[in-house]
């Protein structure tokens, strides 16, 4: 049986971020999280629509979740080949996956100490572990893992950043 987040209110959410101040995390755009199919999710991630660069991911831990502030690369920057996310290993083409990078919790992040990752654009990484979202056109590569073990793949990436940024 597939592992899924459970429900979060705007205040667990915001209550959960390592590595954003207080002020930012009270400025901070959240999705309609009544609105969200949370049966569907394994992790919480979004981009804020008023702010593009501006991108967050929410995980669920054995400690409660954990919240990371992402900042995205610029759209226009960056290579323009084909590269894979590090989270739920879909290949996309061009723009497809961002390098997202987080300051790391605490004073390290404090004294400007930061973490990246490749990961999809969009944050739909649960949608394409599960195949509710088709993998992009280019992907020449066939997934051999269940939609359990792609799930269980997705939660242990999800949980090793998690851990970089808090360490």
């Amino acid at each position: 049986m597939l592992c899924v987040m459970e429900p979060l209110t705007d205040k667990q959410v915001r209550d959960s971020f390592v590595n954003a101040s207080k002020g930012e995390v009270q400025r901070l755009n959240l999705p309609d999280l009544d609105a969200l199919d949370w049966d569907r999710l394994d992790l919480l991630g979004w981009v804020d629509p008023k702010a593009p660069l501006a991108a967050h991911l929410v995980v669920a831990t054995d400690d409660g979740p954990v919240g990371v502030v992402l900042r995205r690369n610029p759209s226009g920057a960056g290579p323009r080949r084909a590269r894979m996310c590090s989270l739920c290993t879909t290949t996309h083409a061009g723009q497809g996956v961002a390098l997202m990078v987080a300051r790391r919790a605490g004073k390290a992040g404090r004294d400007g100490n930061t973490v990246g990752l490749d990961i999809c654009a969009s944050l739909q990484c649960s949608a394409y572990a599960r195949g509710l979202l088709p993998p992009p056109a280019m992907t020449t590569a066939h997934e051999t893992l269940s939609v359990e073990e792609r799930v269980a793949r997705l939660r242990r990436n999800a949980l090793a950043f998690v851990e970089r940024v808090r360490s």
